[in-house]
């Protein structure tokens, strides 16, 4: 706003044509900076503007270039400026910056219960000073420099901390800045009990219940922002602030406050889309949360789609006071891929905690799957998976663990997941066996953009002899994305007359580098391997490789990949949301 009021009072002046150019010449840092922000330069497209205010712009030019390079460090910069005449009028702007200041002293200092309570974070504060001597001062990195030291105090046991002094001494003709800055920590904080507001339609007890914090122990911000994504990850709650009143005077316990808005008692939702494994779909949803008037959530959801059509119907009570969820839940999927029709019916029960870097899931699931193939022929006498229904009532167990940078957009870390089921013959079972399923996904970051993953899965169902009774969606085939690329979706299996049918093993393992050009796009180049088999002696390797196109949208990466199955001898498009497991 420099000149800004000078300039309109200016224009009720009679105008006159005053249209020129600016050329400056200065470092290219501060060029930049002069170009954007000077009023000679921002107003040297207007065609209302007199002479008298030309002459205005150019008389304070000098008084603006000082304040705008003192922000870089240079507070002895000299200008010169020299005027062509003319219909277009050509303004020359020269600016010596002369020799950046220094920082030759920079006193950090802490007061408060942080030096006795905390002396090690006092030590980092000082290490880490983000403006030590010898670095040349900027306004913004002086700023930052602060804050930053603030935060570490504010961070962990300190929220009331506070600057209580600071200065920035310039003696412009020595290009020296001395600086100091004392913080008061204040006194160290507990947390207390939760104090809810905001709750209407669903209990407080589904706060109290998924709560992770306990009484009396140290504040943190990041033990706060754990209680907060708990809250959101129940399906009850949109908006949800935590905090605390950092009044120094009530330090001990003080309530941790949490503040939600409810989401609607029922939902809606409706889509279309396409996938290369199973082509174009159509869905809807409808969700109660609030079924009974008790918080429990109903919901129904169906599928349609070229080789799939699937239905579910669950209902979930709310958190118990150990996080855990219990339900009910029942699906229907039916695929007719690769000359199978399989369709497969599950009722169960379900136990299941949600973590902030774990999820675990107790179950016992009912199955009954029909197989036959699609175009009737007669099923070949080595096939393990033999036509008609079968049926298992499998106990199972979930686990997931999750240690990555970003949980929609992972750098680095890893995610596993392990998935395991038995069932005894007899008991609603036609066969016995043992069920296992891991993945494993490894983020390996390379310089500021790059990422390698690393993927495998082993999966596998043990039986004493044939697994031919095993209801067939328990068995495996490979084939497609998050699978080997460049076959379709479950294209690798017992491959028999044209039809492949479910294995007992599966194995697969892919590497794949992306490079970021931008933060939202990429490309990626990979290498998947694998098989589904009914017999280590007799299986057959499947390779796939390709390259392809990634996008960041807001609920994950979008992957465009182009890939060859080398024993298909093929090219395969494969499109695809990739969403961590």
């Amino acid at each position: 706003m420099f000149g800004f009021l000078a300039l309109v009072a200016g224009l009720a002046a009679p105008l006159a044509s005053a249209t020129y150019r600016v050329e400056i010449e200065a470092p290219s840092d501060i060029k930049g900076l002069l170009e954007q922000h000077l009023d000679l330069s921002r107003y040297k497209d207007r065609t209302d503007l007199s002479d008298d205010q030309l002459k205005y712009l150019i008389d304070t030019v000098g008084d603006q270039v000082t304040q705008l390079t003192s922000t870089e460090g240079y507070f002895s910069a000299t200008t010169n400026v020299t005027v062509e005449p003319g219909d277009h009028k050509t303004i020359h702007l020269k600016v010596d910056v002369h020799q950046r200041t220094m920082v030759s002293q920079a006193v950090i200092d802490v007061i408060g219960s942080a030096v006795a309570d905390t002396p090690e974070r006092v030590g980092q504060i000082k290490q880490n000073w983000g403006l030590p001597v010898g670095q040349s001062f900027r306004q913004a990195d002086w700023a930052k420099a602060k804050d930053d030291g603030l935060q570490a105090l504010q961070k962990r046991r300190y929220p009331a901390a506070k600057i209580a002094r600071s200065e920035a001494r310039i003696t412009p003709e020595d290009n020296d800045a001395e600086l100091g800055v004392t913080y008061d920590s204040g006194p160290g904080f507990t947390l207390g009990p939760l104090r809810v507001t905001g709750t209407k339609r669903y209990p407080a007890s589904i706060i109290e219940n998924v709560n992770p914090l306990f009484v009396g122990e140290e504040y943190s911000v990041d033990r706060l922002l754990l209680l907060q994504r708990q809250i959101q990850n129940t399906s009850y709650f949109g908006n949800v602030i935590v905090s605390i009143d950092d009044d120094p005077a009530h330090a001990s316990e003080s309530p941790v406050n949490v503040q939600v808005s409810e989401f609607p008692a029922q939902r809606l939702r409706a889509g279309l889309g396409y996938a290369t494994d199973t082509g174009a779909q159509v869905q809807g949803r409808y969700t109660n949360y609030n079924v009974f008037g008790k918080a429990w959530i109903f919901d129904a959801q169906t599928k349609i789609e070229q080789r799939r059509q699937y239905g579910s119907l669950d209902l979930s009570m709310p958190p118990d006071t150990r996080s855990f969820v219990n339900g009910v839940n029942g699906s229907y999927d039916r695929t007719t891929l690769q000359g199978v029709d399989l369709r497969s019916l599950k009722v169960g029960l379900k136990r299941a905690r949600s973590l902030e870097n774990y999820d675990t899931s107790l179950t016992l699931d009912y199955y009954r799957d029909h197989l036959q193939q699609t175009d009737g022929a007669t099923l070949p006498p080595n096939t393990v998976v033999q036509p008609g229904q079968h049926q298992a009532l499998v106990p199972g167990f979930a686990w997931v663990r999750r240690a990555v940078d970003d949980s929609i957009f992972p750098r680095s870390g890893h995610i596993f997941s392990i998935q395991t089921g038995f069932a005894v013959k007899g008991l609603l079972t036609d066969q016995t066996f043992f069920r296992a399923d891991a993945r494993y996904k490894y983020f390996v970051p390379i310089g500021k953009r790059d990422v390698v993953i690393l993927r495998t899965e082993l999966g596998g169902v043990f039986t004493s002899g044939s697994s031919a009774a095993v209801p067939a969606s328990l068995l495996f085939r490979a084939g497609g994305n998050e699978s080997i690329r460049g076959y379709s979706y479950d294209s690798i299996g017992n491959s028999q007359n044209g039809t492949v049918y479910p294995t007992k093993y599966l194995v697969t393992g892919s590497a794949e580098y992306q490079h970021w050009v931008t933060q939202q796009w990429g490309g990626a180049l990979f290498y998947d391997i694998g098989t589904a088999t009914d017999s280590w002696v007799d299986k057959e390797t499947r390779v796939g490789t390709g390259a392809g196109l990634r996008y960041r949208s807001p609920v994950g990466t979008v992957n465009l990949d182009l890939a060859y199955g080398i024993q298909a001898r093929q090219f395969r498009p494969h499109i695809s949301l990739g969403i961590a497991f």
